[in-house]
């Protein structure tokens, strides 16, 4: 599990500092509030190198651009793998954690190409939520992968069916029903 705390000090980043990730590819830092990124990268990394999964998803509370993008209905779902895409989606409908697939492609990758190190850490305004989710990719070694921005459906300002108000533990149903349904004999 990769946590992280933004907090001020001598030694935090800055804007503008280059920073060398786990896999030894170079970021250079443009906003220090997109940090947790930078953590998922290198667990993303670790967990390849140390374990070799079959797959891996992620969910994060990464953007408040997902919000934007789709409220609080649907979490943003990225996936470089069709197989895994469509068993998540599937189960998120079966358990009530719905997911909406989002785009990649070397358009949005563009927008994080550095000068100075081999990716920025923000592209622009316009499709952050999938920038962001570019920037995850370029740490996962051609495994089936799907990352899950989950910032507009980890919390509820009202009681349903399945969640009373308030963390919703968004993830654990479908997660534990993609490995029952899917990968469990």
């Amino acid at each position: 599990m990769g946590l992280v705390e933004n907090m001020p000090s001598g030694t935090a980043q800055r804007p503008g500092d280059v920073v060398t990730s786990y896999s030894g590819q170079t970021i250079e830092v443009l906003n220090t509030d997109a940090e947790g990124r930078l953590v998922l990268a290198d667990v993303l990394w670790y967990a390849q190198e140390k374990f070799d999964p079959a797959f891996m998803v992620n969910l994060a509370t990464l953007t408040g651009a997902i919000i934007v993008a789709l409220g609080q209905e649907h979490a943003g779902m990225f996936s470089n793998d069709e197989d895994l895409a469509q068993k998540l989606l599937s189960v998120g409908l079966a358990t009530g954690e719905k997911l909406w697939r989002m785009p990649l492609g070397e358009a949005y990758d563009k927008a994080i190409r550095s000068d100075i190190a081999d990716m920025k850490n923000i592209g622009g305004r316009h499709g952050s939520a999938i920038i962001a989710a570019q920037f995850i990719q370029r740490f996962v070694n051609s495994k089936p992968w799907a990352h899950l921005d989950i910032a507009g459906v980890a919390w509820s300002s009202k009681d349903a069916a399945c969640v009373p108000k308030g963390a919703t533990a968004f993830g654990v149903r479908l997660l534990d029903r993609l490995v029952r349904d899917h990968y469990e004999a």
